[in-house]
């Protein structure tokens, strides 16, 4: 992996990634000069026990701009800079300009509520110069680099001292919200551990406690032994409909043994997990022979800076629909109880994935 760190008119901080040596004397542009000025604050929900994030400056962010505007493109007209600049990279970071947490986030509100400045980060991973293109179209070595980004980006992050979770995702879809189509994910840098990968490390505690072995990695055991739900298996990584999911067609891709974070993945590991993300999104792709919208979230163990062998590396994804044309919606009892009903069995939706064949061009690895 080559990168190369730069610094944006703004301030904010752009890094370039590649499978190749970047050539020097790249300059970073933005679309604008002034530097960010953004201040989210946290207030607590004494309810539910939980902080919710304010940042009303994202009221002005971009939204749906026509195609020949498009900021996460690399910049062709000086006059109109965008995000990126031209050259020969893989993958582009750099801090958003509209976040919902900031490292300078200072004096929040004093309130009838407990309030914190929400102090974070919020940084924008696009995955490729290609509008064209997504995660199932992409060489295996390139989905491999961007585990290594993420992985960098983990421990970048984490290494700040109020840091203490790092989340990247993707929103993919007009279904699940994405005002900007270029392929792209997101990284989110937290001050705590945030509610749902709290819970999750919660259960996987007090199982490590019990029995010495990982939640997760005796899940992917009884997976493999029932055989019925696994849409991609090797040595080293796995992907498959949980009995337990709560989308219809809800999947998750880990390696079969244990890793707390992106950046502890072995080279083995990450060219198995390359080869499982391809496969599951392709197998979306080809379900209805269209663009199929999800969310993917990457869980990893905190940057507490503590051990966490209970820990499991591993992504969701949540795609929205249950059938070609019904959307899944959350409301009554996800949205107000927090209990799912899921419309159909994972079996029957993990048949309906394995089903779809797909071509994984193992010769993208060279």
């Amino acid at each position: 992996m080559y990168l190369q760190e730069l610094l944006k008119p703004d301030g904010r901080k752009l890094t370039l990634y590649s499978r190749c040596p970047i050539a020097a004397g790249i300059q970073a542009p933005s679309p604008g000069n002034e530097p960010i000025q953004a201040n989210p604050h946290l207030r607590w929900h004494p309810l539910r026990g939980e902080w919710v994030a304010y940042a009303s400056h994202r009221q002005g962010r971009t939204f749906m701009p026509p195609p020949e505007y498009n900021p996460l493109a690399p910049t062709t007209n000086p006059e109109f800079p965008t995000e990126l600049p031209q050259g020969q990279y893989d993958i582009a970071v750099f801090e958003n300009r509209f976040p919902s947490l900031a490292v300078q986030a200072h004096d929040p509100p004093h309130l009838i509520v407990d309030t914190l400045p929400a102090n974070g980060a919020c940084e924008v991973v696009v995955f490729t110069q290609d509008p064209s293109k997504s995660l199932s179209n992409l060489e295996l070595d390139h989905l491999d680099l961007l585990l290594q980004v993420w992985g960098d980006r983990t421990r970048a992050l984490g290494d700040q001292a109020q840091i203490q979770y790092v989340l990247p995702f993707e929103n993919k879809g007009v279904e699940v919200g994405v005002t900007l189509h270029h392929p792209h994910g997101q990284i989110y840098a937290y001050p705590f551990v945030p509610p749902v990968p709290a819970r999750m490390l919660e259960q996987q505690q007090a199982y490590y406690q019990q029995h010495q072995r990982g939640l997760l990695q005796d899940l992917i055991q009884q997976e493999i032994t029932d055989d019925q739900r696994i849409l991609y298996r090797d040595e080293w990584a796995i992907a498959f409909v949980p009995i337990c999911a709560r989308y219809p067609y809800e999947v998750w891709v880990a390696p079969i043994q244990p890793v707390p974070t992106l950046g502890e993945l072995t080279q083995e590991q990450r060219r198995s997990l390359a080869k499982a993300l391809k496969t599951v999104t392709l197998k979306f792709d080809g379900l209805w022979n269209r663009p199929f919208p999800y969310l993917m979230a990457w869980y990893q163990a905190p940057t507490d800076g503590q051990p966490h062998p209970e820990s499991h590396l591993h992504a969701e994804f949540y795609p929205p629909y249950r059938t070609a044309d019904r959307l899944k919606y959350l409301a009554g009892t996800e949205l107000a109880a927090g209990m799912f009903a899921n419309d159909a069995l994972p079996e029957e939706k993990a048949k309906d994935l394995q089903a779809v064949v797909v071509n994984l061009a193992e010769s993208a690895y060279a």
